[in-house]
């Protein structure tokens, strides 16, 4: 998959594997094999489907979803040993489409105390394996871990070898969430200026959360030339999680004059994505989570709900539709005004004046001070009770 000239951007979806490895995403081979064939419909570029050397039940589960799940290249995680490669050769062999990645941590702090190995062993390693994997596949990644605390000189001289011994693909994980916009972007840039042959391989950005900025970092670097970016939905994945794919596709579509890039993604089926995944693990996304929490498009402060019911564009920047939500969602609470209780109403059929509306809302406020949410038979109630005392 060469770094392609035009304003493609791919979609390296890696929940089936960075974001099951964290505490309470695990999933069975059955669970896997359904969010890999709905990844698969919303259009994602490669699936990641595990890391096939950790158990013989996650070789399994790869296997069979690289044998039955149609449309993504199929990708296989590998540490840069020979018994990774070939357990993740053996993983997606029966792919139509496969890749094999390749990670060996290289800055100084993880080679000294994680792997106890030198500059030099890394960078033997490095070419040795990589060519390797290229011996069971035509497409293999390699990732520097850790690379946004890597030395540049370093950085520049691993990925090298690797660009010469057959990587096709060049990611640049920020793995602990250290790095800043304008410093991820730089490093991008650093690797074209000065890698040989790097003008023949697709550049990739892997960000972790643990700032905040994994959607920022992201979007910087394609900015900077990279071409894939690898993801999760709903952002879940080791400690604060992954860049969310459904943030990073929705920045692109509400925001092409500042990325003016196109995907093969179905956007109306971010939303159902998220819930299939929330279905599966032991959590949802979070209330406010943007674009697919369940506050992304509710509005209770009764200026927004007029502003919303006169011109949803007041208050969103894209329509619920447009990400696979059904609907604007008016809650009724303690801070909504008349406008959103006589839309209720009237959508429970009933069809007040003004002059009606104002002790039903008086008596609305009252009941809102004492209780948090509030349901359509409350709203009936209050009816019946102004009612009867007039």
């Amino acid at each position: 998959m060469p770094m392609t000239t035009n304003d493609q951007v791919f979609f390296f979806d890696t929940t089936l594997r960075d974001g099951e490895q964290s505490p309470g995403c695990t999933m069975h081979t059955a669970e896997k094999l359904r969010l890999a064939h709905q990844l698969a419909h919303l259009g994602v570029d490669v699936l990641e489907a595990g890391f096939p050397v950790s158990s013989e039940g996650d070789f399994a589960a790869v296997q069979q979803i690289a044998r039955e799940v149609k449309g993504p290249r199929m990708a296989a995680l590998a540490r840069a040993k020979r018994e990774d490669i070939e357990y993740a050769a053996r993983s997606v062999e029966s792919a139509a489409k496969n890749r094999i990645h390749v990670f060996l941590s290289c800055s100084d702090l993880h080679m000294e105390y994680k792997l106890k190995i030198t500059r030099a062993q890394a960078e033997e390693q490095a070419g040795e394996m990589v060519r390797l994997a290229r011996t069971y596949v035509d497409d293999v990644e390699f990732s520097p871990e850790d690379a946004t605390r890597t030395d540049p000189d370093f950085l520049v001289k691993i990925v090298g070898i690797a660009v010469a011994a057959g990587a096709t693909v060049i990611n640049v994980p920020d793995t602990v969430g250290y790095t800043v916009p304008e410093e991820y972007a730089a490093t991008f840039t650093m690797l074209r200026e000065r890698v040989p042959g790097i003008e023949n391989v697709t550049l990739s950005a892997h960000c972790h959360d643990d700032l905040g900025l994994a959607v920022a970092n992201s979007l910087a670097a394609v900015n900077a030339g990279a071409r894939q970016i690898e993801c999760t939905i709903n952002g879940i994945g080791e400690r604060a999680g992954n860049a969310p794919l459904e943030e990073l596709a929705a920045a692109m579509m509400v925001r092409p004059d500042k990325f003016s890039y196109h995907h093969k993604l179905k956007m109306t089926e971010l939303y159902p994505t998220s819930n299939l995944l929330a279905s599966i693990i032991s959590f949802g996304a979070s209330p406010n989570k943007a674009v697919v929490g369940a506050n992304a498009f509710a509005h209770e402060s009764g200026i927004h709900q007029h502003g919303v019911l006169a011109n949803p564009l007041c208050y969103e920047i894209m329509t619920p539709e447009s990400v696979g939500v059904t609907k604007t969602n008016i809650v009724l609470g303690k801070h909504s005004g008349r406008k959103a209780l006589d839309m209720r109403l009237r959508e429970l059929g009933h069809s007040l004046s003004r002059e009606e509306l104002e002790p039903v809302y008086y008596r609305f406020t009252e009941l809102t001070d004492r209780k948090k949410n509030i349901y359509d038979q409350d709203l009936l109630g209050l009816l019946h009770d102004v009612s009867a005392q007039t």
